[in-house]
């Protein structure tokens, strides 16, 4: 099994906890592409397996970035207000 052996696997795949943050990223860009199709036209077994895969990653990015930043606009006060032209962006 290439750099990973058979304990680090899950039935979705390496454990999110094994992956460097350049694979983290590129799986959570996949499984985020795919969410749409999943849910509209996998099987159960299929949505539940993708449902468990997404919150394996998603922890995993939010364990190593705690303090990541918040767009103001993605909060509620900021959704309120989000008519009024702000973006949903976090400024650097």
């Amino acid at each position: 099994m290439n750099e990973h052996d058979e304990r680090d696997m899950t039935m979705t795949g390496v454990d999110a906890s094994r992956l460097d943050d350049q694979q983290l990223m590129k799986e959570l860009e996949t499984i985020h592409r795919t969410r749409h199709d999943t849910l509209l036209y996998a099987s159960n077994d299929a949505l539940r397996a993708h449902n468990e895969r997404m919150a394996q990653l998603e922890g995993e990015f939010l364990r190593r970035h705690p303090h990541r930043p918040v767009a103001a606009g993605r909060t509620r006060e900021g959704a309120r207000e989000r008519g009024s032209g702000e973006s949903a962006t976090p400024r650097s």
